[in-house]
């Protein structure tokens, strides 16, 4: 049997941040949506995590999926892991690499095409310290 970390569960991880990503009225995070929003209780993580949801840079375009309609920049994926959740950000990886070194979060690039930045989400209280790396990406992708 292992042993867990409190607030180390990964749906709760996964929640927690899909709230904080969209509770928000002002600032860079007021943009962000999320897309293809799985159930929580209906995932099962297994050995490479499970999709939990998309997140967007912009508004909703009415069917929620194609960007080339204007629905936004698909800027993450988020994974539920049993101990952990995983964002893996399709959009400005290297400045969210640098961003969630800089949050102390465990980063590491994925080597697919396009390649994207892995930033693990531990527990509950790491939630907050994600948050800075999606604003980040979100500036990357204003300047760009």
């Amino acid at each position: 049997m292992t042993q867990s970390t409190p607030g180390a569960d990964g749906r709760r991880i996964a929640e927690l941040l899909a709230s904080e990503l969209v509770a928000r009225e002002d600032g860079p995070l007021a943009r962000c949506s999320l897309r293809d929003v799985r159930d929580a209780d209906t995932l099962e993580p297994g050995e490479f995590g499970a999709f939990a949801y998309a997140v967007h840079a912009g508004e909703e375009d009415g069917d929620g999926d194609d960007e080339a309609e204007g629905g936004g920049d698909h800027l993450a994926d988020v994974y539920v892991h049993d101990d952990r959740g995983r964002v893996e950000f399709r959009r400005a990886q290297s400045v969210a690499a640098e961003a969630g070194g800089e949050a102390d979060l465990r980063v590491r690039p994925k080597a697919v095409e396009p390649p994207r930045t892995l930033v693990f989400v531990e527990d509950t209280g790491q939630v907050k310290r994600v948050l800075p790396v999606f604003e980040a990406a979100l500036a990357a992708l204003d300047a760009a």
